[in-house]
């Protein structure tokens, strides 16, 4: 044994040279040797035991003279952190006999070259605390045999050379986040057990084993593993049952992004009438050439949100059909990656900035009515710019939290902040979800206070005001209506007491979450006397429904300048046309 030896530099030929009975060698806490010469060790039959620690080796030393033929041969390298490279025959000539365990650990190691353990055999390859190691070479193993047992823990590996994974019983790769993806899982023939870093790794193999058993027809035919071995061990073999962890939590179970083929089909549906309709809204109402009064520029806000939540919808739809089947290859690099951070923004973006804009277009509604008569009240749009400004920032805040670590988007594969592991994150998701309920609240007192005005005796409704009071009350409890099981079963789940499971919650998202977005196009602007105006005015710029276009300018012109009374205050009964009153003109509503 050479231990704390702190003037050896160097070991020269032959020091360890046809020693017959020799069975261990320990080279250890020698920081000042730097080489070993190639011929140092030779012809050592019986050697079972050669260990070299925390030395200051540039490279590794030359064993291929030592030639022993005891069993059990155990090879330990470790702590030193300038050997950089295992080169092409590094173990040829070590032992003759299987080599039961080959421990490189806590090395230097950057890259394992090709044919390294060529002409070895061995039991165990231990590579673990090699923080540096990103390469193996995919011919690495050629013309080894084995390793039965791998260990490449806290390594930086990003692929595994497949040429060696059929022999393989034990894989061990935990806290190796660089290794993403696993290759096809028929190469683990002999696998049992799997010690990973990522839980939807395991997941790989519990639907492989799954599928494995649903036998091809053609298995049952006789002969057919004498005259097809190859395909018929791939296909009819019984796979085993690998212990794999960790195993998958209630945040990601093993299923694609959407759970099931109904939500796959809903989510692109609803996503694409989200898109093109809201596309069509702002576009109505961005080109539209008559006055830009607050309800239309609430709805361009409203529209907007809503664009935002078909977009992440969409970006959710489209990942789900590229992993199909696949997910578990594909979840680590989409939950930690831009595209699920990106996601996460809009989707709480968007929902943020469409509640606090229904909520802005309800108290715009109330404040209008209430003080109809009073012209020194009147709302004006550098008002609805402040409060729309505020509603920005605030939308924009709440999306950005999780992404600089309050809450997290990474934590399931639908990218919604689901993490209330610590205390501030928990009281971020409680907040924002109570923020929601009160603007629901709010909602409803405004109506009430609406409704408790249009049946005062005293009170002259104002150009359909009561109608169209009735009509959004409709719209907007409609919508927060979609959203009270979102609120009930999050609020639930932030307190820690979770009543539906994350597959669950994927129906949420789909029939819930986003179906505000879907129909409000529709319940705000398309059914509307308003917008069928202004879009068949827009077509006509193009050569379409001219005729149609040419009715509604009359209809106007005629409104403006025929026997009504003039007034600021013009409504149809819609929600984007309404300005604030001067005067009530006679009702004239086509609702």
């Amino acid at each position: 044994m050479l231990s704390e030896n702190g003037a050896l530099e160097r070991i020269g030929a032959h020091a360890f040279s046809n020693l017959s009975q020799l069975a261990e060698i320990t080279i250890t806490k020698s920081k000042h040797l730097v080489v070993i010469h190639k011929d140092a060790f030779w012809n050592l039959p019986r050697l079972k035991y050669l260990t070299i620690s925390n030395t200051g080796l540039q490279s590794l030393p030359d064993f291929s003279k030592i030639n022993s033929v005891a069993q059990g041969f155990l090879f330990d390298l470790q702590d030193n952190v300038n050997v950089k490279v295992i080169p092409p025959n590094a173990f040829l000539g070590l032992s003759s006999d299987t080599i039961m365990e080959l421990r490189l650990t806590k090395n230097g190691i950057t890259e394992v070259q090709s044919h390294a353990f060529n002409g070895t055999k061995m039991d165990r390859l231990l590579l673990m605390g090699n923080q540096q190691l990103r390469h193996i070479d995919s011919q690495a193993f050629s013309g080894a045999e084995g390793p039965v047992v791998l260990d490449i823990s806290r390594t930086s590996i990003s692929v595994l050379p497949e040429n060696m994974l059929r022999r393989l019983k034990m894989l061990t790769a935990s806290s190796v986040y660089t290794l993403k993806k696993l290759p096809s899982l028929d190469l683990f023939t002999q696998l049992l057990r799997a010690n990973l870093t990522y839980p939807s790794h395991c997941c790989a193999f519990i639907n492989f084993k799954k599928n494995k058993s649903e036998n091809h027809p053609l298995c049952s035919m006789p002969q057919i593993h004498h005259d097809m071995p190859h395909w018929y061990h791939e296909h009819c073999v019984e796979a085993a049952e690998v212990s794999c962890h960790p195993q998958p939590d209630a945040f990601n179970p093993c299923e694609d992004i959407m759970g099931s083929a109904y939500l796959r089909v809903l989510i692109w549906l609803i996503s694409v009438l989200a898109v093109a309709g809201n596309s069509a809204v702002l576009a109505v109402l961005l080109t539209s050439r008559y006055k830009l009064t607050v309800p239309r520029f609430l709805m361009c806000h409203l529209a907007f949100a809503d664009l935002c939540m078909g977009v992440y919808l969409l970006l959710i739809a489209s990942v789900d059909a590229r992993t199909r089947s696949r997910y578990y290859n594909h979840g680590v690099d989409w939950q930690t990656g831009p595209g699920c951070g990106a996601a996460g923004f809009f989707t709480v973006f968007a929902s943020e900035l469409s509640v606090y804009t229904l909520t802005a277009i309800t108290l715009e509604r109330w404040y209008t009515i209430t003080f109809a008569m009073r012209l020194d009240r009147k709302l004006r749009l550098g008002h609805a710019c402040a409060v729309m400004l505020a509603g920005w920032v605030f939308a924009a805040l709440a999306a950005l939290l999780p992404t600089v670590g309050v809450s997290s988007y990474m934590k399931v594969s639908i990218c919604l902040p689901m993490d209330v592991e610590t205390p501030l994150s928990q009281a971020y998701v409680v907040t924002l979800l109570l923020l929601n309920v009160a603007a629901f609240l709010a909602v409803c007192v405004c109506y009430l206070r609406i409704y408790l005005t249009v049946r005062n005796p005293s009170f002259v409704p104002a150009s359909g005001d009561m109608r169209i009071a009735k009509r959004m009350a409709v719209l907007i409890f409609t919508d927060f209506l979609c959203m009270a099981p979102i609120s009930f079963f999050a609020i639930s789940a932030a307190l820690k007491l979770p009543l539906i499971t994350v597959s669950h919650s994927k129906v949420l998202l789909v029939l819930f979450y986003p179906i505000n977005s879907c129909s409000n196009p529709f319940l705000y602007a398309f059914f509307t006397k308003t917008f069928r105006r202004d879009f068949f005015i827009l077509a006509s710029r193009s050569g379409c429904f001219k005729t149609r276009a040419q009715i509604y300018r009359t209809e106007t012109s005629s409104a403006q300048n025929g026997a009504w009374a003039p007034a600021p205050k013009i409504s149809d009964g819609t929600l984007y046309s309404l300005v604030p009153v001067s005067h009530p003109p006679p009702l004239t509503s086509d609702l």
